[in-house]
């Protein structure tokens, strides 16, 4: 796994912390919780292409 990839997941992980905390205090709690959602679909979507990744390998590497 490439060390990019985890920077990739702490820079959203980090953006979307300051969208909802800045959300939050103003007001606007229902917005806050859609970006924590969202943050945490997207790095969802990144991990399954990962898995994805790792099971062609894994099939390849056995010749199933």
């Amino acid at each position: 796994m490439n060390i990019d990839f985890i920077f990739k997941i702490a820079a959203i992980g980090i953006i979307v912390s300051v969208l909802s905390l800045v959300l939050s205090r103003s007001g606007r709690e229902e917005q806050a919780m859609m970006t924590t959602l969202a943050g945490l679909i997207v790095v969802l979507l990144m991990l399954v292409n990962k898995i994805s990744e790792l099971f062609t390998t894994i099939e390849t590497l056995f010749g199933f």
